[in-house]
């Protein structure tokens, strides 16, 4: 299944690594994962090709025959210039239209402010357990908890069965900043979900942490590529960049929450 974009490619490695299933329909893949179909972007529709005007209310029906019993409407399109025409269409549509980003080093520069913090890989049943209390204290609704204990649960088999890590920035043995490196194998690693504790932000945590990952993941993982997406409008891009990091491309993201 040939996939233009380093976003989705790298995505679609994660998907399949953590059980997702993922069909080849032609003009699109299918990507489903029947342990979690409450998770937007692990059931949706990767379009091979930008639709012409008039064909969203079509591809909004595929994916509702596609997935009957979901709430959402997850589309990606498999382009890197992140461009999206028929605005008024999406809108009428309800759908949301999000232009991430990526990122890619091969390697990374050491950042010149030092950390009071001890980074490590999770170990201990309690070093995962606070992944899933970061979450929530960075910003995530509470209801989404079991949501998000069932990705760190993934995670963590994904680290078990050797296709990466997740590290730790500790202070007082209270986890305020964590991140997740995988790979298949095949060259290329993916970052997952830098998060820090709102009240450690803007301390060093997080590039100190992504470079020790970074480093670990071309070490350990044998990845000669690190690939990691960011909001255009978030303050982590920059850290990203001051690393080493470089845009590569632009990932598009279409979705209709639940309820919409």
């Amino acid at each position: 299944m040939q996939v233009a974009s380093l976003g989705y490619r790298t995505d679609l490695m994660l998907r399949r690594l953590g059980g997702s299933q993922v069909s080849d329909r032609g003009s699109h893949l299918v990507v489903r994962t029947p342990a979690n179909p409450v998770y937007w972007w692990g059931n949706f529709l990767l379009l091979r090709e930008r639709p012409a005007a008039g064909e969203w209310p079509g591809w909004v029906a595929e994916f509702q025959r596609e997935f009957p019993e979901a709430d959402h409407v997850a589309l990606g399109l498999d382009t890197a210039d992140g461009m999206v025409e028929d605005a008024a269409d999406l809108a009428d549509l309800g759908l949301d239209v999000l232009v991430d980003t990526v990122l890619a080093a091969s390697s990374l520069r050491t950042p010149v402010r030092p950390v009071d913090a001890e980074i490590r890989p999770l170990r201990m049943d309690e070093d995962w357990h606070q992944i899933t209390r970061l979450r929530l204290a960075s910003g995530e609704d509470a209801v989404l908890e079991d949501f998000a204990a069932a990705k760190t649960e993934e995670f963590r088999a994904l680290a078990a069965a050797g296709h990466g890590a997740w590290f730790g920035a500790f202070v007082d043995g209270q986890m305020r900043c964590g991140a997740g490196l995988f790979s298949d194998g095949g060259g290329v690693a993916r970052f997952q979900n830098v998060e820090t504790h709102p009240d450690f932000r803007r301390r060093g945590l997080a590039s100190a942490l992504v470079h020790e990952l970074g480093v670990w993941g071309l070490d350990r993982l044998g990845a000669s590529r690190l690939v990691i997406i960011a909001d255009p409008d978030y303050h982590a891009l920059g850290l990203y960049r001051a690393l080493g990091f470089e845009d590569v491309e632009h990932q598009v993201l279409l979705q209709r929450p639940p309820g919409a």
